[in-house]
């Protein structure tokens, strides 16, 4: 069952078991906002249901980014009579091209979106989306009658396409931010990252950050999210300067991460640095381009 906490008035953290999922909900006078609708049918009806417990209003939908558990709950929401559902464009097309090959996720705890069979299990890509063309931050406000949610994208961290979402003095952050568990490099830009961490703990309105994963946070657990993140890049960048041989381990490099994330970090830097010895700069990279970049993560595309 979901585990419903009132984190200030109107605004809710719902917690589901699959995937230690934290969704949020946030009612104004005239509309509701749910903040990430789960895995599949199962677990979007049950954030629904909780969601039903608190308000009868009409709901408006935000994905984070372009990970089954923020989108394949989607369809529960349409059915209940959504059509507003909000993400950064490049989720928008991440979740068109690649949202099928995510599918094999699910498999255990969502068999039904797994395999496409059943009701509401097709998958409902975001309609409405942030301005700008991903290569600087980008803000948009959502009116839910008296009361404003603010739609943030601050630059490349988790992914290419994470939002945050605010409401007077909560930000829910997707994945941005990470507690109770490594922070999952698999698609991300980590030095990229850390930065974008900065300007959020810059961000001086919001006092109470929701991860996508984990219990809320205050503004000190980001700082030390986002120099630990910096320590652990600067031993990995340091190691490879004195050409450290053999297996990649958290012991090797005294990071603060499990091997398993020493491993897909390592890699994932890596991969970002071929990129730009090949002559394309982040900076430069058309992230825009209806083709993915070439810097598109395993998770987003399905093989992860």
């Amino acid at each position: 069952m979901a585990r419903t906490i009132e984190i200030a008035d109107g605004i809710y953290q719902i917690s589901t078991d699959n995937y230690r999922l934290n969704s949020g909900l946030i009612v104004g006078a005239e509309r509701a906002m749910i903040v990430d609708t789960g895995a599949g049918p199962r677990q979007g009806a049950e954030i629904l249901r909780a969601i039903r417990r608190i308000t009868d209003l009409p709901l408006v939908a935000v994905n984070t980014h372009a990970h089954f558990d923020r989108f394949m709950g989607n369809a529960v929401f349409k059915a209940d009579g959504v059509t507003d559902f909000w993400s950064h464009p490049r989720a928008g097309r991440a979740i068109e091209k690649y949202g099928d090959a995510q599918r094999p996720y699910v498999e255990v705890l969502e068999p039904e979106m797994a395999h496409a069979q059943g009701p509401n299990t097709e998958l409902v890509p975001p309609t409405r989306f942030l301005p700008g063309d991903g290569t600087r931050p980008a803000f948009t406000r959502v009116e839910l009658g008296e009361r404003a949610i603010t739609l943030i994208y601050l630059g490349l961290a988790h992914t290419d396409n994470d939002i945050l979402v605010g409401v007077d003095d909560v930000l829910f952050t997707g994945d941005i931010v990470e507690q109770g568990s490594d922070p999952a490099f698999d698609d991300s830009f980590p030095e990229l990252w850390v930065k974008t961490l900065q300007t959020l703990v810059g961000l001086d309105r919001y006092r109470i950050f929701v991860p996508g994963h984990g219990t809320p946070v205050e503004r000190t657990f980001i700082e030390r999210m986002a120099e630990t993140m910096q320590d652990a890049i600067q031993k990995i960048s340091e190691s490879a300067l004195t050409r450290v041989k053999g297996a990649t381990t958290a012991s090797m490099y005294q990071l603060p991460y499990s091997g398993g994330s020493t491993r897909i970090l390592l890699d994932r830097l890596q991969k970002l640095q071929r990129f730009e010895e090949q002559g394309q700069p982040l900076a430069a990279v058309n992230f825009d381009a209806t083709e993915p970049s070439g810097l598109t993560g395993p998770i987003t595309l399905g093989n992860g």
